[in-house]
This record gives C-alpha cells, sequence and structure tokens, in this order.
C-alpha cells in the first residue's frame, strides 16, 4: 500500500468499476448494488439515480453562474452604487477590477476543494461548496451603498465576493467529475455537457431578470433596491441544491476507492509530482474557455452598450437569444465528442476563433440588431466547441485519485489569471488602444494558446477512466 492512501472507509458495500482492460459501456453482465441486480452497461448505476446526479451537479453551477450574470450585466448600476459618481468609465473598471480580484483566490480554493473532494469525497466538497457559495451571492444583497457608508460599501462588496470566489471554485470541476464517474463510458461528453450547460442557464436567468428589472424600474429605483433582488435568489436556490446533494451516494469509482483504502492523503502534492505535464497542458486548454466565457457570455452586453451605443434593453434580449441557442449547441457538442473524440472538436473550436472572431467583433459594430443577435449566435456556436466538450476532456486526463484536484487547480488557475480578468482587460484594451476589436484579439491569442496545449494532449474519449 502507498505511503500516500488514507485508511479505509467504512462502506456497506463495493460497486462495480470500470475495468482498466478495455470497458467502453457496451459489456454484458451485472454488478450488485444495494440488493438489486443492474446491467454493468449502467456501471452499476440506476436510472433514477443518475437523474438526481444531474440536477445536483445543474444546480450548483446554475447559481454561481446566476450571482456572475447579475453581476456583469449590472455592472454600471454597481458602478454608481459603491463607488464615487465620477467619471463612469472609472466606476466600471473598478467594478470589473473587483470582480477580477475576486477570482484571485480561485487556485487556493481549488487546492481546497479538491484535496476535500479526492481525499473526502465529491459529495462532501459539492454540499459544502454551494452552501458557502449561495450565502455569500445572497449577502451581496444586503451591503449598503457608497453615498451610505462610504470607502466601506466596496471593501464590504470585495470580501463577500472573496469568499463566493473561493467556495464556487469547486463547483464547476466537482460537478463534472460527479457527471463523469457516474455516466456510461459511452456517453461521458454528453453527461458533462450538463455541467457548461447549467452555467449557461445560470447566465440566461440572470439576463432575463436583469432586462426585465431594467424595463419595469426607473433608474433611481434600480440603483436604490431594484439591483438588489438577484442576489437575495441565491438563498433558497443553495438550499435546494445542498438538500439534493446530501441525498446522493458518492460517486461508485471513489467509493471503490476508500472502500480499499486508496483514496490519496496528499492528493494536491500527488498532482504536482506525478501528473504536472497533464496539469500545464490543461491550464492551456482551458485559457479559450476562460477569456471567451466572460468576453462572449458575460462581459458582451456592457460592451455593447458602453462601447458600441447599443440600448441597453437591445444589449439585454440579444444576449438572452443567444443563450437559448447556446443551451442547445452545448448537448450537441457533448455528443459530438463522444462521437469524434475530444482533441478533433477542441482543436476545431481553437481554429474557428483564430479565423472568425476579429470579423465577427466587426460585425458587431454596425449596429444592426439582427445582425448582433445573429453574430452573438456565431460566437456562442463557437465557444460551445470548446465548452461543451472541455469537462470531459479535463475530467479524463487525470486518475480517479487526483480527478477534482486536477480539474480544480487547472481550472481555476487559468480563469483566475485569464478569465476573472476578461472584463477589466477588454476595457482596459479598448480605452488604450482606441479600437473596438481589442478583445476580439484577445480572443485569437486565447484561442492560439488553447490550440498548442490541446495538440499536445493525448485523446481519451475512448479510454477506460484511469485510476492511477
Amino acid at each position: 500500500m502507498s505511503n500516500e492512501t488514507s485508511s479505509p472507509s467504512p462502506l456497506a458495500g463495493r460497486v462495480g468499476q470500470e475495468s482498466n482492460s478495455g470497458y467502453d459501456g457496451s459489456l454484458s453482465g451485472s454488478s450488485t448494488l444495494s440488493g438489486r441486480r443492474l446491467d454493468q452497461t449502467s456501471n452499476g448505476v440506476s436510472k433514477d439515480t443518475r437523474r438526481r446526479v444531474v440536477a445536483a451537479s445543474f444546480i450548483g453551477n446554475f447559481v454561481e453562474w446566476f450571482d456572475y450574470a447579475v453581476y456583469g450585466y449590472l455592472a454600471v448600476t454597481i458602478a454608481t452604487v459603491f463607488f464615487p459618481d465620477s467619471d463612469p468609465q472609472t466606476g466600471l473598471l473598478l467594478t470589473f477590477a473587483l470582480f477580477a480580484i475576486s477570482f484571485l483566490v480561485r487556485p487556493l480554493g481549488g487546492f481546497v476543494w479538491g484535496h476535500i473532494g479526492d481525499k473526502v469525497g465529491r459529495r462532501t466538497a459539492l454540499s459544502l461548496s454551494i452552501l458557502i457559495m449561495s450565502g455569500a451571492t445572497f449577502c451581496i444583497a444586503l451591503i449598503p451603498g457608497y453615498a451610505t457608508i462610504g470607502i466601506w460599501a466596496p471593501i464590504l462588496l470585495l470580501l463577500i465576493r472573496v469568499v463566493q470566489g473561493f467556495s464556487a471554485s469547486g463547483e464547476y470541476a466537482g460537478a463534472s467529475a460527479f457527471l463523469v464517474e457516474y455516466a456510461p463510458a459511452n456517453r461521458r461528453g454528453l453527461y458533462a455537457a450538463v455541467v457548461p450547460a447549467s452555467t449557461a442557464a445560470g447566465l440566461l436567468l440572470g439576463s432575463l431578470m436583469a432586462g426585465l428589472l431594467t424595463v419595469l424600474l426607473s433608474s433611481d429605483a434600480m440603483q436604490s433596491w431594484g439591483w438588489r433582488l438577484p442576489f437575495l435568489l441565491a438563498a433558497p436556490m443553495g438550499l435546494i441544491g445542498r438538500y439534493i446533494r446530501t441525498k446522493l451516494e458518492d460517486t461508485p469509482v471513489f467509493r471503490e476507492l476508500a472502500a480499499e483504502g486508496e483514496a490519496v492523503k496528499a492528493p494536491v502534492s500527488s498532482l504536482f509530482r506525478n501528473h504536472w505535464r497533464q496539469l500545464l497542458q490543461a491550464v492551456g486548454a482551458v485559457l479559450l474557455n476562460a477569456v471567451g466565457f466572460y468576453v462572449i457570455l458575460s462581459y458582451m452586453p456592457t460592451y455593447l452598450s458602453s462601447e458600441l451605443g447599443l440600448g441597453a434593453t437591445e444589449s439585454f434580449l440579444a444576449t438572452t437569444i443567444a443563450l437559448v441557442t447556446y443551451i442547445g449547441f452545448i448537448f450537441l457538442t457533448g455528443m459530438l465528442s463522444d462521437r469524434y473524440g475530444r482533441k478533433k472538436v477542441l482543436i476545431s473550436a481553437s481554429v474557428t476563433f483564430i479565423l472568425l472572431t476579429v470579423p465577427a467583433f466587426a460585425l458587431l459594430g454596425t449596429g444592426n440588431f439582427l445582425v448582433i443577435v445573429l453574430v452573438q449566435i456565431l460566437l456562442g456556436a463557437m465557444l460551445t466547441l470548446n465548452d461543451g466538450t472541455l469537462p470531459s476532456f479535463l475530467a479524463e486526463m487525470f486518475p480517479t485519485r487526483v480527478r477534482y484536484s486536477g480539474f480544480a487547480v487547472s481550472f481555476n488557475l487559468s480563469n483566475a489569471l485569464f478569465g476573472g480578468t476578461a472584463p477589466f482587460m477588454a476595457t482596459l484594451l479598448i480605452a488604450a488602444t482606441a479600437s473596438d476589436l481589442a478583445p476580439a484579439w484577445y480572443l485569437v491569442a486565447a484561442a492560439a494558446i488553447s490550440l498548442i496545449a490541446v495538440a499536445l494532449s493525448r485523446e481519451t474519449c475512448k479510454e477506460p477512466l484511469r485510476h492511477e
């Protein structure tokens, strides 16, 4: 027994896991789970359990990205509430700077949640993270504005966003690992696509709420109390998500590792010592997703209204239409990656961004609403080639013993450096270059780096999950 492993856990029984000799989800035979015989093509898991796993994985990322959507879409109002009434662009930059700073704690969160997820269990990590995350989001609604408490307003906002960023850093990785380890081997891409679909759904609800509030409320009402309403919803949604998660067992492969006493004592240390090449490749592969997601789906309404002069209502409407189509494309991409492989789809994403991003942003500058909607749908479809494939790609890249840590550290490190800073960088680059195309070139650079990282990685979609 390796000295990295912990002592055996008192589990009720063992669950059949994928064989390392080439299990592809099509084997016959059966496993026993809680006294019931189940076909091994289901990986020893009932359909009802899988439905609850999908719901549990969906809700956490939905809450997280609902918050980010509201913050991004109401950035102009939040800047007015939390900063002195001086230069509007300075206030907007400071608002996005707080958004970016909260991401700097994400790598630390990735270490912590990865450690808990790989040592104690995926379910435990996910149940704790959603409680802290939704509570922090709820508290944003309670902060008085700058006019009431002065400099303490942005300080409190920063502190709460740091807590929110720390707790959210385990959600995307944990939910992806949870789904991949529960999914049939030949449908891991489709199941993992639930995670980016949930983020897009959170953004969609945030867009709808922000647009509705903007239409229904006056500017004074929005600044006084209207902007707080969406954040208040985080509490009940978080409690529902935690309840669903506590009613589930951990994944079959993790339970088997724990039963055999093979869960790693120090997963992050093992990750850096034994899997550093995969970690570097993963960080590079995430780069396009990190920049693209925040520029295209979070920053875009602000870009359209503040930089291109499109009306706020039209900006929200265009983004909402694009998000609806984006969710459909996500599942299509997951299926494509199951059929043709993760690498081919991810490489296609990088190539399309390199070739089409700058022309697409140039078309946004026409100001024609129909053109803007079509361009956003195109950009969203391009992003789904990456976003819909990345969760299964990253989860399969790392073995079970360090899967949560590998995913969480790589995903959060790349997002901390390049994702959370994307709205700030886009605004700063436009100010520095006086060009509305600056965010497009930033996306092209991110796509080029991701292309290299993915090209150097190995294909995993047809292989069984590795455990060592």
